[in-house]
């Protein structure tokens, strides 16, 4: 009798009696996560675009992952950078968009939206759908062209000025291990641009068009200026294929000479623009 009850002190005890404490110490752990999640710096963020490598940084990050500020960058890999005026503000939150779970993004910069853009991020981790809300010429991203030079060669150059308008118009991407497909309207137009290649200021006006497609395509047209620009080209898994050509208005030639030579392949009077 005696043995007996010194086996039944020494059984474990029953898993019964054990997990409360199982379910208390996964719920703090589930806990931490959920406030990491909700309370994750923006700083996080702006590492994770760094990490990438990526052209557009955000730098002074301030706030969460999901309501940040902080000042937006374009970073190249000789080291140049330049910044956006103010700052860009983002609200991030959960949403479904079809049938995909995902994001929604907003968007705000007082130094260059005159309202929130408002995009839709989607994935079921084998696809990424983003779409756009339009951007008509009313409320277009309005940049400035000194902001290209953080890009590096050519850039910085070139050194660019004057002013960027970008407007969208049924702007979806649609990315997989098949390449990305685009669909809308994307129109880039510089206007009164001029350059530290020439004196005669400004040089001109422009319009880049890319087209969604099964292979999106580009044009550039001339809107005015004394160097005429154009050209068309095609954008594919593989990258941007262009080619287009540069010539200066009659009475411009030798204002233009220098600028020409460096834009592409002087022929005569033109220069030749390949990329791809």
């Amino acid at each position: 009798m005696a043995s007996a009850v010194r086996a039944a002190s020494a059984r474990p005890p029953a898993a019964g009696k054990q997990a409360p404490w199982r379910w208390a110490c996964a719920g703090v752990v589930l806990g931490m996560l959920a406030c990491i999640a909700v309370w994750a710096p923006a700083r996080w963020l702006a590492d994770a675009l760094v990490w990438a490598g990526a052209p557009l940084q955000l730098h002074n990050a301030e706030g969460t992952v999901w309501n940040g500020r902080a000042q937006l960058l374009l970073h190249s890999d000789t080291q140049d950078r330049t910044a956006l005026p103010g700052t860009l503000q983002w609200q991030l939150r959960p949403a479904w968009h079809g049938a995909l779970p995902g994001l929604r993004v907003l968007w705000q910069a007082d130094c260059c939206l005159s309202a929130p853009w408002q995009w839709h991020i989607n994935t079921d981790l084998r696809q990424l759908q983003l779409q756009a809300d339009d951007l008509p010429d009313t409320r277009a991203l309005r940049l400035p062209a000194a902001w290209l030079t953080g890009l590096g060669t050519p850039w910085n150059t070139l050194q660019p000025q004057g002013r960027l308008q970008l407007s969208t118009q049924g702007l979806a991407l649609h990315a997989s291990p098949a390449g990305v497909h685009m669909q809308g309207r994307v129109q880039l137009e510089a206007h009164d641009l001029s350059t530290s290649l020439s004196t005669l200021r400004p040089v001109g006006s422009y319009r880049l068009v890319a087209l969604g497609a099964d292979r999106p395509t580009l044009e550039l047209s001339t809107l005015q200026g004394a160097l005429q620009l154009r050209g068309t080209g095609a954008i594919s898994a593989q990258g941007v294929v262009f080619d287009g050509e540069a010539r200066a208005a009659e009475g411009r030639e030798d204002a233009l000479s220098n600028l020409l030579n460096i834009i592409g392949q002087r022929q005569g009077a033109r220069s030749l623009i390949h990329l791809g």
